[in-house]
């Protein structure tokens, strides 16, 4: 009995490393300036990097000198659907102290100055 408890108590764990963070996956940008993006958020180091993978304006996609850079840097679950890490706006190439609010299929994103006093945030949608 006991080698089976353990067993089982092995294959949950082991399993529990497969299942992917509900953050991962692909997600669509808010418009900004007649433009979006498909972000792929995934693991990397410690926590998450979403890099941009597809970009869209008004005539379709189009090949952006941004696809293949991370918006998001160094992500890390802070708890109840929360992450916090660091962003890169595109516009004026700088990084920000970056927070993640995932809520079912939508992750609101925020670039934030002076300590978190100051944010500017989008609201993405999973692609999948």
């Amino acid at each position: 009995m006991r080698k089976t408890i353990l067993t089982l108590a092995a294959l949950a764990l082991s399993a529990g490393a497969a299942w992917a963070d509900p953050v991962e996956g692909t997600w669509k940008t808010q418009e900004d300036d007649g433009a979006y993006a498909h972000v792929k958020i995934a693991p990397c180091g410690s926590g998450f990097c979403g890099t941009i993978t597809r970009t869209f304006n008004a005539s379709g996609e189009y090949k952006s000198a941004n696809i293949g850079k991370q918006l998001i840097r160094e992500m890390k679950p802070a708890g109840g659907g929360k992450y916090e890490g660091k962003v890169w706006r595109p516009s004026n190439n700088k990084i920000y102290l970056g927070k993640l609010e995932l809520n079912g299929n939508s992750l609101k994103m925020k670039g934030c100055v002076a300590g978190g006093l100051f944010c500017s945030s989008q609201t993405w949608g999973r692609i999948n």
